[in-house]
């Protein structure tokens, strides 16, 4: 492959950074210090957390209605610049209401890059390694979280509380340079738009082998990761004490292990099948979940590492299912319409774990519930069809499309 193909993936991996670590997964760091600078209760923490992922809610119906009339790189490139603009606001934000607006921008913005940059950044690649540059997404989410965890943690003894703001400051001026270079690198040839369908994109949805156990994973998913990755630091200082630079050096090793989590996952899918990853990577979260509860440092940093991998390797196992099943034209409408329930369970996750924070005053059932959610998820990756059933089911039918990606692109392994 050539450097600016490289070099085009590495932009579209960044696009991710901005949009998903920057622009979702930030607030989950810095809400400590909102809190304590603001005067904000949990529940009105929550209510902005759940801004930001209502939008994303509402910019995953967009992806999927727009699929139908805009190609999916410029609605890559529209999302990420409503992103950076939303990460703007955000470094400017006198109270919660405009933090709040600014959160929504960042939260539809992040729709409209995640869902279509699997298949923008993976057609750079040779088929065979179409795996490696979905698993390159999401390791560009996890050095945007590492770096900003340990951003907040200098800047809160720099500044204290109140400097929260500058951490949106510097991400934003990164985010701008990003979004210069994607324009100018990234491109991608689409031969044609998604067709019309329902509204929502659930017409494409249906078509898609498995795909009632396949939502289902994705709202338990949205569900549960961020009753953690919402409270986290929240859990560590306010119950078990820890300071706020040791809680960030949680975040920290949340999102280094998300850097291993693409890669690992696809040798996983690709040796033990779709099914049998999924159901232990939901067993490992309710386990590793636990283990964080009594709040001791070494047991808690390391889990928090592994979270970051199973983090990392629910999404991107999901997103290989649709690509590896999904046809061309289906893919956009179909995945939104999957996305859409992923974004439903979000917008009440963080709302239910502020209110349950704030009757119970502690996270303590916060962090249990999101345990019980894993338990649901692995119902559900045990029912996807087997390989061999989905294969027998077809046989009798031509083949009314083919494929986005062969089977082969998951295997990350050289040839």
């Amino acid at each position: 492959m050539s450097t600016r193909t490289w070099i085009a993936v590495a932009f579209a991996a960044a696009s991710a950074g901005v949009a998903q670590g920057f622009g979702r997964f930030t607030l989950g760091v810095v809400l400590p210090a909102m809190r304590a600078d603001l005067g904000l209760s949990n529940t009105v923490a929550g209510s902005i957390a759940t801004a930001n992922v209502a939008a994303y809610l509402v910019g995953t119906l967009a992806v999927a209605i727009a699929a139908s009339r805009i190609r999916l790189l410029t609605i890559m490139q529209i999302g990420l610049i409503i992103a950076v603009g939303g990460q703007v606001l955000s470094a400017v934000a006198p109270n919660a209401a405009v933090l709040m607006f600014g959160m929504f921008c960042c939260g539809f913005g992040g729709a409209w890059v995640w869902i279509p940059t699997p298949v923008v950044a993976s057609a750079a690649f040779p088929a065979e390694k179409r795996g490696t540059a979905i698993g390159l997404l999401s390791s560009g989410m996890a050095l945007s979280i590492v770096f900003t965890s340990q951003l907040a943690g200098w800047v809160r003894r720099v500044w204290g509380d109140e400097g929260w703001r500058n951490i949106y400051v510097v991400q934003a001026t990164i985010g701008l340079l990003v979004a210069m270079g994607t324009f100018a690198v990234v491109r991608h040839a689409q031969e044609q738009l998604s067709p019309k369908g329902s509204v929502g994109g659930f017409d494409a949805l249906r078509r898609v082998p498995g795909w009632k156990p396949v939502t289902g994973m994705y709202a338990t998913f949205g569900f549960m990761y961020l009753l953690i990755l919402a409270f986290m630091s929240s859990r560590l200082e306010d119950d078990n004490g820890w300071s706020p630079s040791t809680a960030s050096l949680s975040f920290t090793l949340i999102g280094l292990g998300m850097v291993f989590g693409g890669p690992i996952i696809a040798k996983s899918v690709a040796k033990f099948g779709t099914r049998a990853t999924l159901a232990c990577a939901f067993s490992l979260w309710a386990a590793l979940v636990i283990t964080i509860l009594p709040g001791w440092v070494i047991p808690t940093l390391g889990s928090s590492f592994f979270i970051g991998i199973i983090f990392a390797s629910i999404p991107v196992t999901l997103t290989m299912y649709f690509v590896q099943n999904a046809s061309a034209q289906d893919y956009g409408p179909g995945f939104s319409a999957a996305t859409l329930a992923f974004g439903v369970a979000q917008m009440v996750s963080p709302q239910i774990g502020g209110v349950l924070a704030d009757w119970t005053s502690t996270f303590l059932w916060v962090f249990l519930l999101s345990a019980a959610c894993a338990l649901a998820g692995i119902v559900a990756a045990l029912r996807l069809p087997k390989p061999e059933a989905r294969s027998l089911t077809h046989l009798p039918e031509a083949p009314s499309h083919e494929p986005l990606a062969p089977p082969s692109v998951f295997s990350v392994s050289p040839r």
